[in-house]
């Protein structure tokens, strides 16, 4: 598994990448109210309507979440010529980092689709569209337009989002791949139908359980046959990998020459699916733009997974959020980080301008007072850096008794406390030199220094930062604790 550091890394560099969206976009209503009565007409519930939303759906969905994520995101869709295509058009031009090249079909009209929820409870969807073929001369027109975002803004990734709705018909598809290939782009799809042979030479397929079952006509319960389904879908259709979505049971990646990789789900609460699958495809593609392997771009895309189907109605999922899920996900842990790693992660809570706070000692037995010490440094500020003494320094300040554990055995406990964001080791008698590359905006010692005393105060406040004295726990010390022992 990745970790929270290199996850932390990638989503700090999405906000240079670009990503090309061809699909089928369409305008998503949300009817709200409750229910408390049934109608006399018949044996239906009556919806007492409270407000009205609206958002952008499928692919335009899709450049929605690339955008929220950071990155650049280039639209090739059709709109019909009507005041849905309008809003369309309206909600795009307002959206930082995307480019929208919409072309208009004055024939048909622009997808709606209307869902009537009653508190977190969907009642019924209302789908106005037509799905027909498009002109020969549109589906010219998205291949070139694509192809100049291919040739001029040189994407780091091609997203097929296809909704079954005519922009993406075989032909379309096939050219659109092949021009992905000569520039060297991996193509991700969101795929439609029951054969995903037209999508030969992708990277990446995303279909659901129930979509794999049926195009590949294979009974899917367990782990082992979703595997294996997969493995055909691969087999005959040409492509590198397939991501499924496993709904509550999280995802699986199946690839053609590594060992799959299972993911559990990571949602806490499900209140709707809408969307959901945009928002995966969205952050994959955006990984693998910004150079993540495969394996670590689903599992970012499995976090953010966890946090869209938490939220009502078409969502999407912001690089801040996403970063802070990657924090709070149980199955990536804290450690001990080096200068080049801490300067990653400084780096990355300062994009997100989150305040940062100091402390730090030889923590040799942890006890109360320690804790006590941690959790008031870390309400004055939004992450925790801990500066551990190594243990040549400790043995220099202490005894040469002393430490009585290893500085790994150390950081290892601090790095479990709730408290504690990083834990870094310095190999000096004092922390001025740490401090001077930290640079925090709140530096936390015990009570028992005056503020003039603090190693590093000066420092710290020479830039406006801040030196705060931390209560302290009576009756607690690890050297009177060694010293009982001893005796």
């Amino acid at each position: 598994m990745t970790t929270n550091q290199s996850l932390h890394h990638w989503l700090a560099k999405l906000n240079d990448v670009t990503v090309l969206c061809v699909g089928d976009v369409m305008l998503d209503q949300y009817v709200y109210g409750d229910v408390d009565r049934m109608s006399p007409e018949a044996p239906i519930p009556v919806l007492n309507v409270s407000r009205r939303d609206e958002a952008i759906g499928g692919a335009g969905n899709v450049v929605c979440n690339i955008a929220a994520l950071g990155a650049h995101a280039n639209l090739v869709a059709v709109i019909g010529d009507d005041p849905a295509g309008a809003q369309v058009r309206e909600r795009l031009a307002g959206l930082e980092g995307t480019g929208p090249q919409l072309l208009v079909d004055p024939d048909r009209p622009t997808t709606v689709k209307t869902r009537f929820i009653a508190g977190s409870q969907q009642l019924l969807r209302a789908d106005d569209e037509s799905a027909g073929d498009l002109a020969t001369s549109l589906l010219d027109q998205i291949v070139a337009s694509a192809s100049i975002v291919l040739g001029a803004q040189e994407p780091g990734a091609v997203i097929l989002s296809d909704y079954g709705k005519g922009v993406l018909p075989d032909a379309v598809i096939s050219q659109l791949i092949s021009a992905a290939q000569a520039a060297k782009v991996p193509v991700v799809v969101d795929p439609k139908g029951t054969d995903y042979s037209k999508y030969a030479g992708a990277d990446v397929l995303t279909p659901n359980r129930k979509e794999l079952s049926e195009a590949t006509r294979m009974v899917i319960g367990d782990t082992d046959e979703i595997v294996a389904a997969a493995e055909r879908l691969i087999d005959n259709c040409g492509v590198r990998h397939v991501l499924v979505t496993r709904g509550g049971e999280g995802m699986s990646l199946v690839s053609a020459d590594v060992a799959p990789l299972h993911l559990p789900a990571l949602a806490r609460e499900i209140f709707d699916v809408s969307g959901a699958g945009d928002t995966v495809v969205a952050v994959l593609a955006s990984g693998l733009a910004a150079g993540m392997e495969v394996g670590a771009a689903a599992q970012l895309a499995n976090v953010a997974a966890g946090l869209v189907v938490a939220k009502v109605g078409t969502a999407v999922v912001r690089n801040g959020e996403l970063a802070d899920a990657v924090d709070a996900v149980a199955n990536i842990s804290k450690s001990i980080v080096d200068e080049k790693q801490l300067a990653e992660q400084i780096a990355q809570w300062r994009s997100r301008r989150l305040s940062i706070g100091f402390t730090n000692g030889c923590f040799d037995l942890v006890h109360p007072g320690h804790v006590s010490l941690l959790e008031q440094a870390h309400s004055q500020c939004d992450r925790l850096i801990v500066g551990l003494n190594s243990d040549g320094s400790v043995s220099r300040l202490k005894g040469a008794d002393r430490p009585v554990q290893t500085a790994a055995a150390r950081g290892r406990v601090l790095a479990s406390l709730a408290a504690v964001d990083a834990v870094v080791v310095f190999e000096e008698d004092t922390p001025v030199e740490l401090i001077k590359q930290i640079r925090p905006d709140v530096l936390v010692k015990g009570a028992d220094y005056a503020i003039d005393e603090v190693v590093g105060g000066d420092i710290v406040q020479s830039y406006g930062g801040r030196v705060v004295l931390a209560d302290l726990v009576d009756g607690f010390s690890t050297t009177e604790t060694i010293a009982r022992l001893s005796r």
